[in-house]
Formats: structure tokens, C-alpha cells, sequence
């Protein structure tokens, strides 16, 4: 009887598909698909991060910033290859961004949008998050004359994520100004300018079939500017608010405790009008200026401290909007560092939480809220002058912190930092600042007979940084060190642990390749 033996390419086959499936496991075990856009299952609260700062952090000692405030969202408004280069391996999601200058080149080659897609996402994922891609910046609005380039752009980048398999995990989108909607309250009767709509019901279908927001700058500082003797100020800021002041909308008879609720409201309206019912609203800025001229007395440190306090507080809430309380949009916040190098009106330059060395603007409070920004330094206490007090007591309150109170008073000297202004008033406020914080803060360290009171406000101004402002910075950068260390440790033990990850599946394909598959060739023969 003859024996059969099997076809030596039957063998190959079988050889090949062994062998696929150690190499498949080997990379299943080297990586794990990061998260996406579309994976995120809560809103978050992100960062804006501009550049126009005179003194900005290196991008190693901004991403150590971004992981002690527990910052998990950013968006970038160009893709610094720096940056992302530093954003490696830090989970932190970031979105980035096309400048409006770059429309043309991208709307009218699909060259150059595969390239550009190659140089800023290609080289830099799946170890840097890169989770979205804004494409312009107010186009419809700001910059009209490239509304025909828009819808052009974000197709051509599209489908240069689809060439790299990456289309299901980052978004496209552009975000747009609140102008675009019209007659915003009531809700129910806003609408999409309809001189846009030649773009915006393309722009819709797009975002509709690919499972991108629309990306919207609702500003409610704006809206409360402009309507001061109709919106209370309460309302702006997210201050409760008695029920017969709510806004209420008659056709739907919804109640608005916030402006901000009510402008996302209107673009789900406004959608709904256009019968595009499943295309979310993310919030790409919100935020409230913390300082400004004369013309704009209501941009303060308090006011932005309570806007972008309960901010925080609302989106981790989850309470979402009166039209749709079980879809909560994630915001950006405008923005992290004050812009210094910003044009006037001042407060162009005081958007932000942090200065550009990181210390705080002001204080947030959100303490309550778990993780994140969970150094916003809410604790921070300074000892300043109360306005209004007797000069001449103030003058002897300050003889005494400087003599027998033993304060370093030379920063208030003619020719130092803090000497001007030069009053009584601002030299005390320096004094008791530096005595409160040498006793530790303590209760009665504040007081100097009636005179002094305790702020969470920094006094620090231009070049003359307090005391208190001083010990911040001294535990910001420590803070920052550590964080460095502790990345530099976690990147060895990685790297540690993927060398014996490799080593060992290597091991397991050699044994395989010498000892299996030669026995498993002759059983078949």
C-alpha cells in the first residue's frame, strides 16, 4: 500500500500561518491601542495652551505641568512638533490645530494634506494622544474669504486619515463663534446664519457621518458685555439663581439658570432645524478674563474665578442641559497661561489661569471636585493693607514689621523691585505679606492691629513678586522636578520591562522556529 505524504506547500501554509499569529501576539503584547475621541465615555475639561508668552515653559517642563495639575485634555492651536515630541507617553489627549493661513495649501492639494497628516499625526502617534484635528479658527466669521476652502481642507485631511487607518481614532472638525447662530435666546428660535448655509449643511453631513462635534467658542463674558441691562451677572457666572429670574424659554418653557447652557442649547436647536439630530456640541473655548481696562469693569480675578471655578465644577457634575440633561459637553477652557505678548484690550492678555511661569493668575476653587487641577493651590492666602485705614496707623504697623517684627523690608528700598508704588499702603501690604507668611500663616499673623486682612488675590505685581507669591513658585518648580524624576524613572522601567517583553517572546519564536517546526515537518512527512 503506498504511503501519502503531504504536500510540502500544505506544510508552508501551515508553517506561515503559525507564524502570524506568534507576530500578531508578539505586537498584541508590545502595544495597546491608546483611547480616542470616540472612546471617550464622560466629558472631560480640557486646556487651551496659546504661545504669545514672553517667558514660556520648555515643552518638558510644560507637559510636568500639565501631570501635576492632572490636566488629561489640551488643545493646541498649530502642532508644535516640539510639544507633541514632549507629550510622549504621557496620556495626555491633545487636539491640534490647522492656522487659517494653511487653508489654501490644504483645501487645493490633496498632496499637501497627506503630508501635512504625515509630518503632525503620522510621526508622532500612537505615543503621543492625538485625538482631534481643528481646522481653522472662526473661519465663517473672521475670515470669510476662505469659507469655500473649508469643507475642501477637512475632507482632504479626512482622507488622509483614512489612508493611515486613523480616521476612527481622531476626530476633524472646525470650531466656529457663537455668531454663526442667530437670535440665540430663546433657545427654541435660534438658527444658523443663513447666508452660511452654502457650508454649514455640507459641513453637518460631514460631521453627522463621521462621528465629529461641532466645535463652537461660547463665551458668555461676551454675551453679558453686551446685554448687561438683560442678563443678570449671576447668570454669567453660574451663580445660583432665584426661579422667577431664570430665563425661561415661552416655547418650550425649558428654565436657564446659565447663559452657557442656553447658547449650547441653541445649537442643538439649530441643528435640529436643519434635521441633524445626532452631532454633539463640543465647547473648543469658554472662559473669563481675569483683568481689564476701564471699558470692561467686570473682567476680575473674582469673576474669573467663579466663572471657571463652577465651570469645572458643572462639567464633572454631568447635569448636562435643560434640552438634552443627559448629554454633558466637554469644554476647553480659554486658557492656560495668560498671553502677555497678546494686542490691547488688556484683557486680550489675562485669559488665563497661570502666568507664564506657572504660578497662578488666580485661585480656583475645585478642590471638591477629585483629580483634576487638584493643585490649584486654593490654600494660597496672602496678607495685605486694608484699603481705607489710617495712613499714619498703617505707617506704624509697617515700622513694626520691619523692626521688631523682623521682616526683610529690603525689596521695599528705593531702587528694588517692590519700592514703587511708592505709598505707604503698597510698602505695609509687602510687609505684612512677608511676616504672615514667615509665622506660617497662623490666624494671628494677619491683623496688625485692624489693618491688614487676609486675600486669596496675589498682590504680586509686574516685577515685584511677594512673598507668598515667592514660596509658590519655589514649591512649583519642586513639584516639577519631582514629576521629571519620576517620568525619567517610568520611562527606564518601561523600556526595562519591554526589553524583557521582547526578549522573551524571542526566545519563544526561536524555540518554535528550531524544535517545533521541525518535528511537526517530519510528523507530516
Amino acid at each position: 500500500m503506498a504511503t501519502t505524504s503531504t504536500p510540502i506547500p500544505f506544510l508552508v501554509a501551515i508553517l506561515l500561518i503559525l507564524t502570524t499569529f506568534i507576530i500578531t501576539l508578539t505586537f498584541a503584547v508590545e502595544s495597546s491601542s491608546p483611547s480616542s475621541w470616540y472612546e471617550e465615555k464622560e466629558p472631560f475639561l480640557g486646556m487651551n495652551i496659546g504661545t504669545d508668552i514672553s517667558n514660556i515653559l520648555s515643552p518638558q517642563n510644560l507637559v510636568s505641568f500639565l501631570k501635576q495639575q492632572k490636566i488629561t485634555h489640551i488643545r493646541l492651536y498649530d502642532a508644535n512638533p516640539n510639544i507633541l515630541e514632549s507629550l510622549s507617553g504621557s496620556n495626555i489627549r491633545v487636539i491640534i490645530s490647522v492656522p487659517n493661513n494653511q487653508l489654501l495649501g490644504l483645501g487645493s492639494s490633496n498632496i499637501t494634506s497627506s503630508s501635512w497628516i504625515h509630518k503632525n499625526v503620522v510621526v508622532f502617534y500612537p505615543k503621543t494622544l492625538i485625538t482631534g484635528i481643528s481646522v481653522g479658527d472662526e473661519v465663517l466669521t473672521t475670515v470669510p474669504s476662505l469659507s469655500t476652502l473649508l469643507l475642501p481642507a477637512i475632507q482632504a485631511l479626512y482622507n488622509a486619515l483614512v489612508s493611515s487607518n486613523l480616521h476612527k481614532k481622531i476626530i476633524i472638525s472646525t470650531p466656529h463663534s457663537a455668531s454663526i447662530i442667530q437670535n440665540p435666546f430663546p433657545p427654541s428660535q435660534a438658527f444658523f446664519n443663513q447666508t452660511l448655509s452654502s457650508v454649514i449643511i455640507p459641513l453637518l453631513n460631514f460631521l453627522s457621518r463621521t462621528g465629529s462635534p461641532l466645535m463652537l467658542n461660547l463665551y458668555p463674558y461676551y454675551v453679558f458685555m453686551q446685554n448687561t441691562g438683560f442678563v443678570p451677572i449671576e447668570n454669567a457666572l453660574f451663580k445660583p439663581l432665584l426661579p422667577n429670574k431664570e430665563m425661561v424659554d415661552p416655547n418650550t418653557l425649558l428654565h436657564y439658570s446659565n447663559v452657557l447652557d442656553a447658547m449650547i442649547d441653541s445649537a442643538y436647536f439649530s441643528m435640529k432645524n436643519l434635521n441633524f439630530t445626532d452631532v454633539i456640541v463640543l465647547v473648543t473655548e469658554t472662559g473669563w478674563p481675569s483683568k481689564g481696562d476701564s471699558k470692561e469693569p467686570y473682567a476680575t480675578k473674582e469673576n474669573a474665578d467663579t466663572y471657571n471655578s463652577n465651570l469645572i465644577k458643572r462639567v464633572f457634575g454631568r447635569s448636562g442641559t435643560p434640552l438634552h440633561p443627559e448629554t454633558t459637553s466637554s469644554v476647553y477652557i480659554y486658557e492656560l497661561f495668560n498671553e502677555d505678548l497678546r494686542s490691547p484690550p488688556v484683557s486680550e492678555a489675562n485669559w488665563g489661569l497661570f502666568y507664564g511661569n506657572a504660578t497662578p493668575a488666580y485661585l480656583l476653587h475645585v478642590s471638591e471636585i477629585g483629580t483634576f487641577m487638584a493643585n490649584d493651590t486654593t490654600n494660597q492666602t496672602y496678607c495685605v493693607a486694608v484699603d481705607g485705614v489710617d495712613l499714619k496707623t498703617l505707617q506704624v504697623a509697617l515700622d513694626w514689621a520691619c523692626g521688631p517684627g523682623r521682616v526683610n523690608c529690603s525689596e521695599i528700598q528705593p531702587g528694588e523691585s517692590c519700592y514703587q508704588p511708592n505709598n505707604v499702603k503698597s510698602h505695609a501690604s509687602y510687609a505684612f505679606d512677608s511676616y504672615y507668611q514667615t509665622q506660617g500663616k497662623g490666624s494671628g499673623a494677619c491683623d496688625f492691629k485692624g489693618v491688614a486682612m487676609i486675600t486669596t488675590s496675589d498682590p504680586s505685581r509686574g516685577s515685584c513678586t511677594f512673598p507668598g507669591s515667592k514660596q509658590l513658585t519655589k514649591q512649583t518648580k519642586q513639584v516639577m522636578n519631582s514629576t521629571q524624576s519620576s517620568n525619567a524613572m517610568e520611562k527606564l522601567r518601561f523600556r526595562i520591562f519591554s526589553s524583557i517583553k521582547i526578549s522573551a517572546i524571542s526566545n519563544i519564536l526561536q524555540i518554535y522556529l528550531v524544535f517545533y517546526f521541525p518535528s511537526m515537518l517530519l510528523f507530516f512527512l
